[in-house]
């Protein structure tokens, strides 16, 4: 077994040393300080409203499509 510190910040890992391995190898993340994870409410299904959405998106000119995909890749 081998440790490794590092820092994590926005969904990212950096290690404080790069390791070269031949394989894929497992990992266990250890935060060493307390902290408090930011839970995300998502859509209150019962306040969501369809006719709303189209209403707010009537003058929205590009791909929605496009802009959940982007936004997706942005939260990896």
């Amino acid at each position: 077994m081998l440790a490794i510190k590092g820092v994590y910040k926005n969904g990212k890992l950096s290690l404080q040393k790069e390791i070269k391995t031949t394989k894929s190898v497992n990992v266990i993340v250890t935060f060493l300080e307390e902290i408090e994870p930011v839970v995300s409410q998502g859509v209150d299904l019962r306040k969501f409203s369809f006719d709303k959405s189209r209403q707010l998106l009537k003058d929205y000119k590009g791909s929605f499509s496009d802009a959940v995909i982007e936004e997706r890749r942005n939260e990896l």
